[in-house]
């Protein structure tokens, strides 16, 4: 045991001997290991700390990035995110229709068509590359072979990317049957559409050609009142909203978003269907018969309202097929140019009554006579208050009259019947620029109209304060300043308005189609320019210069007529000598003014460029047919007590209408399904104010009719064969002389018209 203790003792010390020699031998050693331990530890801390912070920074900037997506790029991104993720199928508005005044004529409105795309990414065989291709340029030959397109550009498209390719817009039924029989053959049912879509379609063609103006192909005015107008007219689009995979394809069952279109609004002009048609059938005459170079215009507006009753330019064209030339352009529209062609169609719908400026001449001379009534500085009839010598001399210029021969001492009234320059030149020297200049303003020639009509002109007047006095003579018998025609016949109308001026209106309202309320374009006055009491003297004057004048050739049995003519330098050609506008100004009836006519002719024949003896006869023919059609009695049916004026009757029940036209002693008839004691008349022929005997027919229609009826062939006829034979027809007569036999009739034999329209018919 003691053994023991020795031996573990001995070894103890043994070991604390050997472990103080090591720490004696390494002690320098220990501290450096000590030392490298305590470096260590701080590297590593440094490195945590310094990938603690880049992990922070790389937080921040990850937290700035979302930021910036989220507030600066949000709506962006949302937007691209819907695009890629939805199906959008466009469903076009109906464009509104165009109406005449009475809104029962159609003049343009929108035919249902249809529009042929294709989805490419659908046009796929799903197992096979090379099937898929087959079947694209499979597709591409029937789409190319059935619409007529180009193979490779078809192709192209059926192979894109894009979402939605269109191929063919405004298809007809034909087309679109062939297609459906090829998709059936060749069983192609996806990525091939079918949308429903329209075309514009202009039933008369030419009709107010220039006036209403075309559309493109995707629908949009190009001129006229479709351009004017397209907002109101276009509508808003509408949309399918679907769903699609991240593959594309449509999500099958998935909710759509349906937004429906709003339909353009319908519009109703002021033009009255028959007098327009009156109108352009003497204009195209008057310029064809008459070889007028550049064509003429016509305007017609009723004054009390500035109502356009029509408006006409010729040589029109087919609105249906508006980038097609008329019969003059075509001429020598193959030898133009690429950019002339397309000025010579631009020209083509030009709209002269508003567009083209020109040096009114004599018919100015009626705001210089107003001017001058106005400011007391003379009166109608004032002997020898003017002196013509066949020229005047202004500061040394001599100016000379039209007349070959000298018209001597005259009147103001005998001054404007024989359109004496010299007389005009001597009333403005009375007048005074500044004076002149007032009235000018005041009747609206530095302003435009403001119709309702693009492409309106500005006026080129000189500033008064540039004026000399041979510019001021020039003006006051309208030669030196440039309106449009419908400055002018504004100008005139505020005349015949009893001095005021009343803005002219080409549309009268517009109907939402959608829901039927209908927004009224009143008729608007702008200002009192003379007084009723001057405005009735130079009537007076206008109507003297028809019947003792220069403008007798306007005249018309059974009317008073006031008129003035105009011959001036064609602006067009840039006032060449031998280059003229001949033009005529007709207000009717004179006492009451119903309408004013304002006809120009642009360029006519050297030997016959007068506008009283060329522009005259053509004014006659117009108001002859139009005064009787707007229903103004004539003074010989006013005289006739066996005559009965139609009254007004529309806007009144049927029944009501029916009562009051029976207690004048005409026969009514319509033709109509619903309760006469509610339905309301929106029409009637013949209009209010027309005349005709006892036992005449009122055709009276509603919304839901209107009757046509042929004309019969009268010539030979007696009175009352003639007679028996329109009122079979529906029709009646307007019996003109004393004869025993039917030598001429109007409308012709044949012709289609609305049924209760007066057939005038000449017994000799």
């Amino acid at each position: 045991m003691e053994n023991k203790k020795n031996t573990n003792k001995f070894n103890n010390t043994t070991n604390k001997k050997n472990m103080k020699t090591l720490n004696n031998k390494d002690s320098k050693k220990i501290v450096k290991i000590n030392d490298d331990f305590k470096s260590q530890n701080f590297i590593y801390t440094k490195k945590l700390k310094n990938i603690f912070i880049i992990i922070l920074l790389i937080f921040l900037l990850l937290i700035v990035r979302l930021g910036f997506l989220q507030f600066v790029q949000g709506g962006h991104l949302k937007e691209l995110a819907y695009k890629q993720q939805s199906i959008n199928q466009i469903i076009s508005p109906k464009r509104g229709t165009i109406y005449d005044s009475t809104g029962t004529k159609v003049l343009a409105t929108s035919a249902s068509v249809d529009t042929i795309t294709i989805n490419p990414e659908k046009i796929e065989v799903t197992d096979s590359k090379e099937k898929t291709q087959a079947l694209k340029e499979k597709v591409a030959k029937g789409l190319s072979d059935i619409f007529e397109l180009d193979y490779e550009e078809t192709l192209t498209k059926v192979s894109s990317n894009s979402q939605v390719e269109t191929i063919a817009k405004k298809v007809e039924q034909d087309k679109v049957d062939e297609l459906k029989i090829w998709m059936k053959e060749n069983k192609v049912s996806i990525g091939i559409n079918i949308d429903e879509d329209s075309k514009r379609y202009y039933p008369y063609n030419t009709f107010l050609s220039q006036v209403l103006g075309a559309c493109g192909s995707d629908n949009q005015g190009l001129s006229g009142i479709e351009y004017e107008w397209d907002s109101v007219l276009s509508g808003t689009p509408g949309k399918i909203v679907s769903s699609k995979s991240a593959s594309q394809q449509e999500i099958p069952n998935a909710q759509e978003t349906y937004i429906p279109a709003e339909n353009g609004s319908d519009i109703t002009l002021t033009i009255d269907y028959n007098v327009q048609t009156i109108v352009e059938k003497y204009l195209k005459q008057a310029v064809d018969t008459n070889n007028i170079e550049n064509g003429g215009s016509c305007i017609v507006m009723n004054p009390k309202t500035g109502d356009i009753l029509a408006m006409a330019t010729y040589p029109n064209y087919d609105l249906n097929n508006p980038f097609t030339p008329n019969e003059y352009i075509s001429k020598t529209y193959d030898l133009l140019s690429s950019e002339e062609k397309s000025a010579a169609i631009y020209k083509m719908w030009s709209n002269k009554s508003i567009s083209e400026l020109y040096e009114p001449g004599s018919v100015f001379k009626l705001i210089t006579a107003s001017a001058a009534l106005e400011e007391n500085i003379t009166s109608p009839n004032i002997k020898n208050d003017f002196n013509c010598t066949g020229y005047e001399v202004i500061d040394g210029v001599s100016i000379k009259c039209w007349a070959p021969h000298p018209h001597g001492k005259q009147t103001l009234t005998n001054a404007l019947e024989n359109s004496c320059n010299p007389a005009f030149m001597q009333l403005g020297a009375k007048i005074g620029k500044e004076t002149l200049y007032k009235y000018y303003k005041l009747f609206g020639f530095f302003d435009k109209t403001d119709v309702g009509l693009p492409g309106e002109a500005t006026s080129i007047i000189k500033k008064q304060s540039e004026i000399v006095n041979v510019d001021r003579a020039s003006m006051s018998f309208g030669q030196g300043i440039s309106i449009t025609p419908l400055q002018m016949i504004t100008a005139v109308s505020a005349i015949a308005n009893d001095g005021t001026l009343v803005k002219p209106r080409i549309v009268k309202s517009i109907t939402n189609s959608d829901t039927g309320a209908v927004t009224t374009i009143n008729a608007e006055e702008v200002r009192q320019v003379i007084s009723s009491e001057t405005a009735s003297k130079v009537k007076d004057m206008m109507q003297s210069v028809v019947e003792n004048g220069s403008g007798g050739k306007a005249s018309v049995t059974g009317y008073t007529i006031g008129g003035k003519t105009g011959t001036s330098e064609n602006l067009l050609k840039g006032g060449d000598s031998g280059s003229y506008v001949a033009s005529y100004a007709a207000i009717s009836p004179v006492e009451d003014t119903q309408l004013v006519l304002l006809l120009t002719l642009y360029d006519p024949p050297i030997h016959n460029h007068n506008g009283g003896t060329l522009a005259g006869p053509v004014v006659s023919q117009m108001l002859t047919e139009i005064l009787p059609c707007l229903g103004i009695p004539s003074d010989a049916e006013t005289n006739d007590d066996s005559l009965i004026t139609v009254p007004e009757i529309r806007n009144k029940t049927i029944t009501e209408a029916e009562k009051i036209l029976k207690e004048k002693g005409f026969v009514t008839q319509i033709s109509t399904s619903n309760d006469k004691n509610s339905t309301v008349v929106v029409e009637q022929m013949p209009k209010p104010g027309s005349t005709l005997s006892k036992g005449g027919l009122v055709m009276l229609y509603d919304q839901d009719t209107q009757i046509s009826t042929t004309v019969p062939d009268l010539i030979g006829l007696g009175k009352y064969n003639a007679t028996d034979a329109l009122k079979k027809a529906n029709l009646n007569i307007n019996i003109d002389g004393t004869g025993q036999l039917a030598v001429s009739q109007d409308p012709p034999k044949g012709t289609v018209i609305d049924a209760g329209t007066v057939v005038r018919v000449i017994f000799k």
